[in-house]
């Protein structure tokens, strides 16, 4: 207690003691109790400041070490490294596409977690059994059929440096989600300071999209934001595959698949320039190039385990694609290949000068000197070329 304290509570004994108090003393025991009150309230505040700081220390710890139990074991060691590298010779070719409607009996096998499905053409194949899957994790933590981006507390600051994925089991689940050409300028990356988060692959509208691995579906819906019909896989490995631009889905959230089955129809829905695929890889929601994992001009997985390395998630932003600035700039790079395409240069020959130039091309001096840099004096020289238009 300090001497303001002290000297409010001897005024109050006084006032109990003598009776009546001097209007000076109690006026200044009420400026007291006022100080009092104002350091009380100051007190208070930098307590709730401080155990706020401590619960978020705390919440902070408690997502640290969550997000520790999200990720595989790092890869830190050598002789790691050069199996994956060794791996990465080894590819997976595209299974045989599932077949629909056609499945006439399912058998148990060895394992509990694999059943043999039985087709009238007396072909079969193993799938999982996806009910034993449904407790995984997985399939559990961050799960969201609205949400585009369902990853918000985990930051790309709690990826570790690298990371070992297993692509395909021992069924070698793995189908191409379209085999064919990348378009111009469709590849993921940085394009000119835009990020362009997948690939963009062209097709035909009406084609069949399969689905790349096997795992459960959590978005099949049509999306506002530029993607149109778009699906999303998760898979069991954690990641997620992206179908964009579909004409048709043919697959609804929460629905099990199988890779290499027809989950819809490539399109140009949304914000497109025209019929394709854009087709995106995801690990917990930040994206990486689609092409490290497969080579879409032969369809094959390009590696059984794949080391995704944390510089691999680039562009920027966990956020989904802007098609805006992706139109932007492919109306842009058109322009820019119109005008080459327009323009028109002449070798300069004996006899040649600006003025017999610019009246042979629909010109004048000024504009060649301008597209050229020159001035109406210089010196042509025989065998250089000038740009007219």
């Amino acid at each position: 207690m300090n001497s303001k304290h002290l000297y409010f509570m001897a005024l109050l004994l006084f006032a109990l003691w003598g009776g009546e108090v001097h209007a000076q003393n109690l006026n200044r025991a009420k400026e007291l109790l006022r100080e009092m009150q104002s350091e009380l309230d100051l007190l208070e505040a930098r307590q709730k400041e401080l155990e706020a700081k401590e619960q978020k220390r705390q919440n902070d710890s408690i997502a640290n070490a969550k997000a520790a139990d999200y990720f595989p074991d790092e890869v830190l060691d050598q002789e790691a490294i050069d199996e994956m590298r060794q791996q990465e010779q080894h590819r997976v070719a595209s299974v045989e596409p599932v077949k629909e409607g056609e499945a006439i009996d399912t058998l148990a096998s060895a394992n509990e977690a694999i059943r043999i499905i039985l087709y009238n053409d007396n072909t079969w194949r193993y799938v999982r059994d996806r009910e034993i899957c449904k407790d995984n994790e997985i399939f559990s933590r961050f799960w969201d059929t609205v949400q585009l981006f369902p990853y918000k507390e985990v930051s790309l600051d709690k990826f570790p440096a690298s990371m070992a994925i297993d692509l395909v089991d021992s069924l070698r689940s793995y189908h191409y989600p379209y085999k064919g050409e990348i378009k111009p300028y469709g590849k993921f990356g940085p394009r000119r300071r835009r990020p362009h988060r997948g690939i963009d692959l062209s097709l035909k509208t009406g084609d069949p999209i399969y689905a790349t691995f096997s795992g459960r579906v959590r978005i099949s819906r049509y999306n506002s934001g530029g993607y149109g019909n778009l699906v999303v896989i998760r898979h069991d490995n954690g990641l997620e595959t992206y179908y964009g631009h579909l004409s048709k889905r043919m697959v609804v959230a929460d629905q099990w698949v199988e890779a290499g089955q027809v989950i819809g129809l490539g399109g140009s829905t949304g914000r497109s320039t025209g019929p394709h695929l854009h087709f995106e890889t995801r690990y917990y929601g930040q994206t990486f190039d689609p092409e490290r994992l497969i080579d879409f001009q032969t369809g094959d997985l390009r590696r059984e385990t794949i080391v995704l390395k944390k510089f691999y998630f680039d562009i920027h932003s966990n956020a989904g694609q802007d098609f805006e600035e992706e139109i932007a700039l492919e109306e842009e790079i058109k322009r820019e290949q119109a005008e080459q395409a327009a323009m028109k240069w002449h070798t300069i020959r004996s006899g040649d000068t600006l003025g017999a130039l610019a009246r042979k091309y629909g010109t004048t001096v000024t504009k060649i000197c301008q597209l050229n840099g020159i001035k109406s004096t210089t010196t042509l020289r025989i065998g250089r070329k000038l740009r007219v238009r």
